[in-house]
C-alpha cells in the first residue's frame, strides 16, 4: 500500500515537473517576441538592434543587463528594461540562449 502510494507520487510529481518546463520555455519565447523581437528580430538575427542569435554572454549575464541596464549599452538597454521581473528576464535569457 505504501510503495503504492509512493509510486503515485513520484509520477504526479513527474508530470508536474514535465509540464511546468515547457511552460517555462513558452513565457520567455513570448516576452522576447513582445519586449525584443521589434529590435533584435524574431529569430535573434537582429534588426535596429545587433543579433542576439549565439550572444557570447551568459544567461545571468542576459538577465542582469535586462534588469539593471548598463551605462554603455545604447538606449533601451542602458536602463533596466520596464516592466520586466527578475523572473521574466531570467526566461527571456534562457530563451535567448536557444537561439542558434
Amino acid at each position: 500500500m505504501r510503495i503504492t502510494k509512493f509510486i503515485i507520487l513520484l509520477v504526479v510529481i513527474s508530470l508536474s515537473v514535465s509540464i511546468a518546463l515547457p511552460a517555462f520555455a513558452a513565457d520567455g519565447a513570448a516576452l522576447y517576441k513582445t519586449k525584443c523581437a521589434a529590435c533584435h528580430g524574431p529569430e535573434g538575427q537582429g534588426k535596429i538592434g545587433p543579433a542576439v542569435k549565439g550572444v557570447s554572454l551568459s544567461a545571468e549575464q542576459i538577465s542582469d543587463l535586462l534588469t539593471k541596464g548598463e551605462e554603455a549599452k545604447k538606449a533601451p538597454h542602458k536602463k533596466a528594461m520596464a516592466g520586466l521581473s527578475a523572473d521574466d528576464a531570467k526566461a527571456v535569457a534562457e530563451y535567448v540562449k536557444t537561439l542558434k
